[in-house]
């Protein structure tokens, strides 16, 4: 298969590009860097654009079998400044225009689309277990999410089958949620934030990219699918299972209104949650390799040190620090 990633430089889009390279697609990843990413595989094939436009690029859409639309500002990147969250809306909205104004100036419809978008479409719910079938939340994130889906809606009157992912936090150890919430861990200071009872819809790298691969070449799928784990916890659980992998206690709470007045709104991503679960893949026929909380963070940090300035400590310490900033 002929493959198209946007976004493909970020920790899904890499970790996507491994896994379908084994399968040996061709892919193209569009970026807006002029150098090759590191760490990006060798069978992979770079295209610049400006993910604003189809300028010089779009004829890499012909004879493509499937678009993988992942692009899209960093949600973590600092503090959410009204210009960030300008940003953060922006990349989104542009890029899916973007790709989409390449389909319509080459006529050639990929038949499968993969928009992407976030678990909290669904916005802050805590009573009960949610699927696809609920509607939108009405916070900021749930409307940039609603946004960030429509913006390539029409490929569906097209003729493309569109299937929208919308992700839980995605657990890896390089990046993403998991090296933060692990780093006071490492120092003995672990434990829930806020109230605890926030869910966390969360998926191993390893199953978010393998549902992606099962959406693209599984014809029958279309429309909204939840990529999480089939089990989310609450808060609390999480950072009880995380103590347990690292062979650390669990016993000192974050005060809600300290990590609100320390990193302000972008807490929300931590404070704030719900219980999705994958109705629609697991009806696809979809098979979880990490279905629970423990044995999936057992599996990521078997090969990590618990130790303070460990790789994994030194990468959750620049993440937490880039939220704090402006």
């Amino acid at each position: 298969m002929k493959i198209i990633i946007t976004g493909g430089t970020g920790l899904i889009g890499r970790a996507l590009t491994d896994r379908l390279a084994r399968d040996g697609d061709e892919i193209i990843i569009l970026s807006r860097g002029s150098d090759r990413p590191a760490g990006l595989s060798d069978s992979a094939r770079v295209v610049k654009w400006d993910a604003r436009t189809d300028e010089g690029w779009s004829g890499e859409l012909a004879e493509a079998d499937a678009v993988v639309n992942l692009a899209g500002s960093n949600l973590s990147g600092g503090r959410w400044t009204e210009s960030r969250k300008q940003l953060m809306r922006q990349s989104r909205i542009d890029a899916g225009k973007a790709v989409l104004a390449g389909i319509r100036t080459t006529g050639h419809i990929p038949p499968a689309f993969i928009q992407a978008s976030g678990i909290n479409y669904y916005g802050h719910r805590e009573d009960r277990f949610i699927d696809e079938s609920e509607p939108p939340g009405d916070d900021f994130l749930a409307n940039l999410c609603v946004e960030w889906e429509g913006t390539t809606a029409p490929v569906e009157a097209l003729g493309s089958r569109r299937v929208v992912i919308r992700s839980g936090p995605v657990l890896n150890v390089d990046e993403g949620a998991l090296p933060p919430l692990a780093m006071p861990f490492h120092l003995f200071l672990g434990g829930r934030t806020g109230s605890g009872k926030q869910g966390i819809s969360w998926i191993h790298i390893n199953d978010e990219v393998e549902a992606i691969r099962f959406l693209i070449k599984d014809s029958t799928v279309t429309g909204p699918v939840n990529l999480c784990a089939p089990g989310p916890v609450t808060n609390a659980e999480f950072a009880s299972a995380l103590g347990r992998a690292m062979n650390r206690p669990s016993l000192f709470p974050v005060p809600g209104f300290a990590l609100r007045t320390a990193m302000g709104e972008v807490s929300d991503t931590i404070l704030l949650g719900q219980f999705a679960i994958p109705s629609r893949l697991a009806e696809a026929g979809y098979r979880f390799r990490f279905p629970e909380i423990e044995q999936a963070l057992r599996h990521l940090l078997q090969h990590e040190s618990g130790l303070p300035g460990s790789g994994l400590f030194r990468r959750g310490a620049s993440a937490a620090t880039r939220m704090f900033l402006p």
